[in-house]
């Protein structure tokens, strides 16, 4: 059986935002390792809840937060114009499980978006991370980005739900879920996409165990763009994973099982 806590915290500047956040753990056993879900654009955390209870029957304690502006934080829907600011906010929910279990392993997890923001976090606060996981991430370009700020104005141009999985069911669940945002990008976010995507490039490449995990049908995140980026970011110990067939939402597809147990064997390195 698995336990959950949910709870808000302060985020932004002087603490002006209110920040979601959520934690799960098996009742029955301690956890051996960590495991901090970091989630994509317009989503939230809520829409991993199948993937953190996967997790917990692998022995982990499960943290994740709805980034500002998503889900049920405060602030503008899907503004972000400083991508520093959300490393903060991850930061403040890492620092919450460290405090909780101090000497346990921990895995970050990131998916899109989310992946972009893991691997920045990873640069900035890489003695707090035992491994690194990246699910369909955006990093080194982004041509979706690239496609809509050269437009004037933005289309309204929401994600397309039948690119999320070949499970029909994930992408019905997505439009009708009323804490995922349907409309149109922001260009300040597009922006600070590109901006980060810069910053991560600079800074290098990552000392991190890492996986990567990606669909060979990736229409939001095409495997192409990821791999400009992930070729300079990724260390020595580096292990990727295509699924060929999957699109975006690798956690989400057909063979989600196969795509979780590769998570969960990644962590055993890490638990002895």
């Amino acid at each position: 059986m698995v336990g959950t806590r949910e709870w808000g915290l302060p985020g932004g500047p002087g603490g002006s935002e209110r920040l979601f956040a959520k934690a799960w753990a098996a009742t029955s056993a301690e956890p051996t390792w960590l495991a901090v879900l970091v989630h994509g654009y317009g989503e939230h955390i809520g829409r991993y809840e199948q993937v953190a209870r996967f997790l917990c029957e692998r022995g982990a304690a499960v943290y994740g937060l709805d980034h500002r502006g998503h889900g049920r934080s405060s602030g503008e829907r899907v503004l972000i114009e400083d991508f520093a600011e959300v490393v903060d906010d991850v930061h403040r929910v890492v620092t919450q499980a460290r405090t909780a279990y101090r000497s346990l392993p921990l895995v970050l997890v990131g998916h899109s978006l989310g992946g972009l923001i893991a691997a920045r976090y990873t640069q900035r606060h890489p003695d707090g991370v035992s491994g690194l996981v990246l699910s369909g991430p955006v990093l080194g370009r982004w041509t979706v980005a690239e496609e809509l700020l050269a437009a004037t104005p933005i289309p309204e141009t929401p994600i397309d739900p039948a690119t999320l999985s070949r499970d029909p069911s994930v992408g019905a669940a997505y439009v009708a879920d009323e804490l995922v945002w349907h409309g149109p990008f922001k260009r300040p976010t597009l922006a600070a996409i590109t901006t980060e995507l810069g910053r991560i490039t600079e800074s290098g490449r990552t000392h991190l165990p890492l996986l990567w995990l990606h669909g060979s049908q990736d229409r939001l995140v095409p495997v192409a763009d990821t791999l400009v980026g992930i070729t300079d970011f990724a260390g020595p110990d580096f292990t990727a994973r295509l699924f060929p067939g999957a699109q975006h939402e690798v956690f989400n597809e057909t063979n989600r099982a196969e795509v979780l147990e590769e998570v969960a064997r990644f962590a055993g390195r890490f638990t002895g």
